[in-house]
């Protein structure tokens, strides 16, 4: 069975000032059709340490700012967890020698640092998903979207996501495990765990007065 390696890069304009959720949805499916993988995997990748990666279901609605409702939603949950840095020195980092290296790379100013939060939450999220390829088929689900989440609001950026398919163009046979046998994983007393106790009695002599 052959195994192959495709590789692609895509280029994303964050808007700044609010997180971006790019709906990448259509653009993975496309390179995994390009990619000519039947069954295999894809690697779904940031190139930054302040995006994200996430599969979830798509919400429909949208807001005033452009949001799904489900991504409105996990922004409030983040901000009780991770708040936007809205003030100087409200985090730790950036540290002085931090601002310092960022203006020897020649960052337009000290405020792109600013973006504590950004890292933050990244770390809760992490930066990739890997997803399984069936037949040619991203298996989501019916209603997964994949979407590319730049949590750094200090200005609009160019943003780069990685994606890297591997797999085959064979088919890999039948998949059932133990040939689709239902998994019961919900715990099984034992007889002695189920053995009757002379304390049941108590609780079997009131059911008994309650049905007089």
């Amino acid at each position: 069975m052959e195994f192959q390696v495709y590789q692609k890069e895509l280029e994303l304009q964050s808007r700044g000032w609010i997180p971006t959720f790019h709906d990448v949805t259509k653009e993975i499916n496309a390179i995994v059709t390009a990619s000519g993988v039947k069954n295999g995997t894809v690697a779904i990748a940031s190139h930054h340490t302040t995006c994200s990666v996430m599969v979830q279901e798509t919400s429909h609605d949208f807001d005033k700012w452009d949001l799904e409702y489900l991504q409105h939603d996990l922004l409030d949950i983040m901000q009780k967890l991770v708040p936007s840095y809205d003030n100087e020195h409200q985090y730790r980092h950036p540290g002085p020698i931090h601002s310092q290296y960022g203006r020897y790379v020649n960052e337009p100013g000290d405020f792109t640092s600013l973006n504590t939060d950004g890292h933050l939450r990244s770390v809760f999220f992490g930066r990739s998903e890997t997803m399984t390829i069936k037949d040619g088929v991203l298996d989501g689900g019916e209603f997964a979207h994949i979407y590319f989440v730049d949590w750094d609001c200090v200005r609009a950026r160019r943003r780069q996501l990685n994606v890297t398919v591997m797999g085959t163009s064979e088919d890999v046979g039948d998949r059932k495990w133990n040939g689709g046998k239902v998994i019961n994983t919900l715990r099984k007393f034992t007889d002695e765990e189920k053995a009757y106790d002379v304390h049941f009695d108590i609780q079997l002599k009131d059911r008994v007065k309650e049905s007089k």
